[in-house]
């Protein structure tokens, strides 16, 4: 009899102790799921970062309107990876012109590389038009990635999305004014 209750116990261990490695495992599955969400809603804000770098370089008279809209997608890009690898680029102040003494240096060196700006159109409003149109598409992302994400990520990215929108408007038709 003591055998008896002796094994129960074990079996009863052995139960309560896989059924806690389970729990275990899916909060650390769980926590991937999101670190991974979490990254690739960073890297879509973060191209949009490089989006609004490339129109102030090409438009710096765009400044106003655009730097207040750019610093919250840089606050958007550290509030989904809060340990970001190094700080998120200041606003550019000028465009960037390489020199040929530069682009032989740069490929000597096997460091890294600068971030290649997207194309921006000449006109600053089709530049414009194009911005709001990329942060559409964010805000759109942020919106499908809500169904993946647990309670309190899906509610940064809902904010972020509504954001996102907010800017495609300030860019359109807050532009006007």
């Amino acid at each position: 009899m003591v055998a008896g209750a002796t094994a129960a116990g074990l079996l009863t261990g052995c139960t309560s102790d896989s059924a806690d490695d389970r729990t275990s495992g899916g909060r650390t599955s769980a926590a991937r799921a999101e670190s991974a969400l979490r990254r690739r809603s960073a890297a879509t804000s973060r191209e949009l970062l490089g989006r609004y770098d490339a129109v102030l370089a090409r438009h710096p008279d765009e400044d106003e309107l655009l730097t207040p809209l750019r610093t919250a997608v840089a606050r958007q890009v550290e509030a989904l990876a809060p340990t970001p690898r190094g700080p998120v680029s200041p606003a550019p102040s000028a465009p960037a012109s390489p020199s040929p003494s530069s682009d032989a240096s740069s490929s000597a060196s096997p460091g890294p590389r600068p971030p290649v700006l997207p194309a921006v159109a000449d006109d600053p409003a089709q530049a414009l038009r194009a911005l709001a149109t990329a942060e559409r598409r964010t805000a759109d992302a942020h919106t499908a990635a809500l169904m993946e994400a647990p309670p309190e990520l899906a509610r940064l990215l809902a904010s972020l999305a509504a954001a996102s929108a907010a800017h495609a408007y300030l860019l359109t038709e807050g532009s006007r004014s």
